[in-house]
């Protein structure tokens, strides 16, 4: 979507017209969202812009908050400037012709206009158009880590975990007093149930026990194995570090949340209150950190269109093109009885029925598509930086996969990335983010050059023509056990290190941003 900028002339009372500026707006800038925003920054051709909008005035490096959660004296390097693109107020951003930020929350999103709120939400809003749109906006994170203390619908809050924690409003400051009060929490307690045995629990029950090896610290997990999306190995040598730091470690069980009711805190309180297992088990502790899992953020997304969501997982369906997949209802004007009965049954399968898409605008199909594999060897991701959940292999190779029979969407101009894509399996990861961040990006250049060249527009672009198709990778991950001891898979191998310091090397990802050689007194911009 074109904007027409106006200008008013002092010397004139009349309102003149510039150069139209067309924007590619990315919703979210955590590891996928910044990605994106560098290659189309980098890449876009002269009369285009990008808007990055994010709730957060810095990127949150989440992957450390359950360490800064535990461990004082961190917690500012969790926060990180915007620094590669220039800030604009919500009020301006209509006006500004050049790559800008906004610091809003997103209250909705059509197939060519989002609306957006200022921060803390108001009753006044603003709107934007756009041509194309990355959605980067991740997951709401488990409750130990969630600034935002987001609440599940029917989801449950324990009763351990009193009150206290700060309100966020998206800034730094916000930030490091919210971290800093968790960080009084694990040291007032006594005894800590950690519940989850996926990177998160380990990464809290870990911490917790050698910051403070006096305090009783207790892994429950569902399953008979940790982490069990990797080899075997991994959950061995995880089991093993944690039992080092006397971590009590339960598996194959699972929480009672009825027994949560009727526990009560009182502040202040040193009494240690009683919690069960279904099967009985029964567990003391003074605090709980649920660590079970991640909600999609997908609610613009089911709003947009209720079938471009599934309902069971909650994550948004794409193609291999990263993008926004909901087919049309026929693709060819004289469709057979055969095609028109498919198209019914796989509507029939989603939110919508056929009814509520027929009459909608079919869409031109789209070119066939280059296929890479994930964590492509040419990125410029340092692959020594890992957090608790990923770690980049070290190398990938492009590989052939069978092209997605369905090569159309109602909205193509749409992409999806990260935690909130229902990705071919690929497991929920910075890493992942950002090569899926780069698929989207690197697509909606060569759309836009496409475009460019049937209007005669020359526009410098060395992509080709072909859309480009994701394929994930081996699953890859990092798991520090403790302050020095990690556990690691990448590319098949499964190996422990001792080499781990304090801040999980926060200014690696620093660098990753474009902030290289901080100094500590830097981190705290």
């Amino acid at each position: 979507m074109s904007i027409a900028i106006q200008v008013y002339h002092p010397s004139s009372t009349s309102m003149q017209t510039t150069f139209p500026t067309r924007t590619v707006v990315v919703l979210g800038g955590s590891y996928g969202g910044s990605r994106a925003v560098q290659i189309l920054m980098e890449g876009l051709p002269q009369g285009w812009r990008v808007v990055l909008v994010d709730r957060n005035s810095h990127m949150n490096h989440v992957y450390n908050f359950s360490r800064y959660a535990v461990l004082p004296g961190h917690e500012h390097k969790a926060f990180i400037p915007y620094n590669n693109i220039p800030y604009s107020s919500l009020s301006d951003i209509h006006s500004c012709s050049s790559h800008v930020r906004v610091q809003a929350t997103i209250t909705s999103i059509n197939n060519d206009r989002i609306t957006l709120s200022p921060n803390p939400q108001e009753f006044q809003q603003s709107s934007l158009d756009f041509d194309y749109a990355i959605y980067a906006l991740g997951s709401h994170l488990p409750s130990p880590i969630d600034l935002w203390n987001y609440q599940k619908e029917g989801g449950m809050k324990s009763s351990l975990e009193p009150p206290g924690i700060p309100q966020y409003g998206g800034t730094k400051s916000e930030g490091i007093s919210s971290l800093r009060e968790r960080q009084k929490r694990v040291e007032a307690a006594t005894s800590v149930l950690v519940v989850g045995g996926g990177a998160l629990g380990i990464q809290f029950a870990s911490d917790i026990a050698a910051v403070y090896p006096q305090k009783r610290v207790t892994l429950l997990h569902s399953r008979h194995r940790l982490l069990p999306k990797f080899d075997d190995t991994v959950h061995e040598e995880a089991l093993q570090g944690l039992q080092e730091l006397n971590v009590r470690v339960i598996l194959g069980e699972r929480l009672d949340f009825e027994s949560l009711q009727h526990t009560s805190v009182k502040k202040g309180s040193s009494e240690l209150r009683v919690v069960r297992t279904l099967s009985g088990q029964e567990i003391s502790a003074d605090l709980l950190l649920l660590c079970t899992g991640q909600t999609p953020n997908t609610g613009l997304l089911r709003n947009l269109d209720p079938r471009a969501v599934d309902p069971d997982t909650g994550l948004a369906c794409v193609l291999r093109t990263m993008q926004l997949c909901v087919p049309p209802p026929s693709s060819e004007p004289h469709a057979s009885q055969a095609d028109y009965d498919d198209v019914v049954h796989q509507l029939k399968n989603l939110t919508l029925g056929i009814d509520e898409v027929i009459g909608q605008l079919k869409l031109s199909p789209l070119s066939p598509p280059i296929v890479h594999a994930d964590m492509h060897s040419t990125s410029s991701y340092p692959h020594h930086l890992y957090s608790l959940y990923s770690l980049s292999p070290l190398s990938s190779t492009d590989t052939l996969i069978e092209s997605d029979p369905c090569q159309e969407t109602l909205y193509p101009n749409i992409f999806v990335v990260g935690d909130a894509a229902d990705a071919f399996d690929a497991i929920k990861a910075g890493h992942t983010s950002y090569y899926q961040a780069e698929v989207a990006a690197r697509n909606i250049l060569r759309l836009i050059h496409r475009d460019g060249k049937k209007v005669g527009i020359a526009a410098e672009d060395n992509l080709g023509s072909e859309l480009e198709e994701y394929m994930p990778g081996p699953p890859a991950i990092k798991v520090s056990l403790g302050m020095t001891k990690s556990v690691y898979e990448v590319n098949g191998v499964v190996g422990t290190r001792n080499d781990g310091v304090e801040d999980l090397n926060a200014a690696a990802m620093w660098a990753a941003c474009g902030l290289r050689n901080v100094s500590e007194e830097d981190m705290f911009a």
